[in-house]
Parts: C-alpha cells; sequence; structure tokens
C-alpha cells in the first residue's frame, strides 16, 4: 500500500470556550471580536480532521499537507497542525481572502489544492466552530470533481482507496470509497493529541508556504468578500429580559387557587 498525500484544511476561529461577556459585536462591520488577550484557536472539527490524518500517516505513512485561509493568521495557532506532526503548512493569506463565505472558501481552497503536487485525500471538519455551516468541505468536492463520504468517525487505507465509519441517525454504516476523495470529520473520531516537546520544537523551525491570490493565479474580485455568495444582514446579541411576579394568598391554599388564576389569565395554562 502506498503511502497517502494527504491535505487537512483548518480554520483559524475565535475561541468559542472565551467567555460569552468577552464576545463584542462591531454593528458598523457585522464582525464579532475578542480582547486581544484571548487568542484564536484551530477550529474542533478541523482538529478532529487532522487527527484523522495523523492515525492514516501513523498506519500507512505519508505526508500531511495543512491549508488555512484567512488574513492575519496568528502563527502560533496554525503552526500547532505542525507540533502534532503535520509536515507543511501553507497559507493563503491576504487581504483579498477576508469575509469569505463556505463558497468562496472551497473555491479559494480547490485552487490551492489544485496547486499542491498531487493528493489522495482531502480532510475537513464537518462544520467549523464559528458559522456551522458544513459546506466547505462539500462545495470543495464538487469543485475539485471528486467523491465526498461525510461525518466520519473513523477512516482506514485500503488498497485504491479508503474505508470508512460513517455517522447515521441510529448508529453507523460502513462505506468504501476510491481516492481522491474529500472526507469530512466528525467529534466521535476523538480529540487531537497534544504536541510534544519535539513536535513543538520543529514547528518552530518552519515557516509556512504563503500564497496569494496571484499565486493562485485568480483575480482577487473573485475571492473574499468580493465574490461572496451569501449576504450577512445584520449580526447582534439577542437580549433576554425575564419579569418575575409574586402572587400571594393568605394561605398556601388561596396562594395556589390565586397562582391558576393567574396563568390562565396569562394562557398559560
Amino acid at each position: 500500500m502506498s503511502e497517502l498525500r494527504m491535505v487537512v484544511c483548518c480554520k483559524q476561529t475565535l475561541d468559542p470556550e472565551a467567555p460569552p461577556t468577552a464576545f463584542k459585536i462591531d454593528a458598523s462591520t457585522s464582525r464579532m471580536t475578542l480582547p486581544p488577550d484571548i487568542k484564536p484557536v484551530i477550529g474542533q472539527y478541523d482538529e478532529f480532521a487532522l487527527e484523522a490524518a495523523l492515525r492514516l500517516k501513523d498506519s500507512t505513512g505519508g505526508r500531511i499537507t495543512v491549508l488555512s485561509l484567512g488574513n492575519k493568521l496568528v502563527r502560533d495557532v496554525v503552526k500547532k497542525a505542525l507540533a502534532v506532526g503535520g509536515d507543511e503548512l501553507v497559507l493563503l493569506e491576504d487581504p483579498a481572502f477576508e469575509d469569505s463565505d463556505s463558497w468562496t472558501t472551497a473555491y479559494a481552497l480547490s485552487l490551492a489544492v489544485n496547486k499542491l503536487e498531487g493528493y489522495d485525500v482531502i480532510f475537513c471538519g464537518r462544520q467549523s466552530s464559528d458559522w456551522d455551516s458544513g459546506q466547505v468541505g462539500l462545495g470543495l468536492a464538487e469543485l475539485l470533481n471528486i467523491p465526498v463520504v461525510t461525518l466520519a468517525r473513523k477512516v482506514e487505507a485500503i488498497d485504491g482507496g479508503l474505508r470508512i465509519e460513517q455517522v447515521i441517525l441510529d448508529g453507523f454504516q460502513v462505506v468504501e470509497v476510491e481516492t481522491p476523495a474529500v472526507v469530512t470529520v466528525t467529534s466521535e473520531l476523538g480529540n487531537l493529541r497534544y504536541a510534544v516537546l519535539k513536535g513543538i520544537m520543529s514547528a518552530a523551525k518552519k515557516q509556512p508556504t504563503v500564497w496569494t491570490p496571484a499565486d493562485l493565479g485568480v483575480d482577487p474580485a473573485n475571492v473574499g468578500s468580493a465574490a461572496r455568495r451569501l449576504r450577512l444582514q445584520r449580526l447582534y446579541q439577542p437580549v433576554k429580559e425575564a419579569r418575575c411576579e409574586i402572587v400571594e394568598g393568605e394561605s398556601p391554599t388561596e396562594a395556589g387557587a390565586n397562582l391558576a388564576d393567574r396563568l390562565r389569565t396569562a394562557k398559560i395554562i
């Protein structure tokens, strides 16, 4: 069995574990922010996808190229993929890539994948940790004209392809797919392994490859916010209000009867 050429798509996102009160919304730009002292993270589902690739590398050998798209990506964050065992980090980094939707993200990633020196399997998280749309992996497969298997909880290499345990409503089913293919990975696969000191030191020495729209041969007007197909109308934090009304009575029995009357008046019962 030949070694696999694997690509893992990892998105840098705001830390979903940050305290809710720390999130702020800029209404003028419809963007959510966190204080500078709270660093972004690699999306959790993307970490599951990276772990799937690492397990294949452990069992069959191979090479893992990690792709990340955005602007002003934090190197310590995205280099985590190298620290745990990724071989190469390619950043699609340019102001033109900002505010991408699922379509423009999948399109730019497809151009990057085609620029690589061949691939057998592309791993994506089942959805991102911020918008949860779950469309990039499917769009990437469509643009590359290759098969896709979603919601993978286990991935094994077989001759000419992959055997995958795919999560379904009442359990899982086993499917086989020829490579090249896209696989989206879900939480049932398990958490990403911890980086060891040797991996951290190795990652510190490696410099990512940075590609701009020009390197991909695409007009900046065809990526990022300029080419979005999904328009965000409003981003806001819902206001929750609560009122408390005390229902009294001369006795517990009377208080209970008064409460029942109040609930009927409010049409709750």
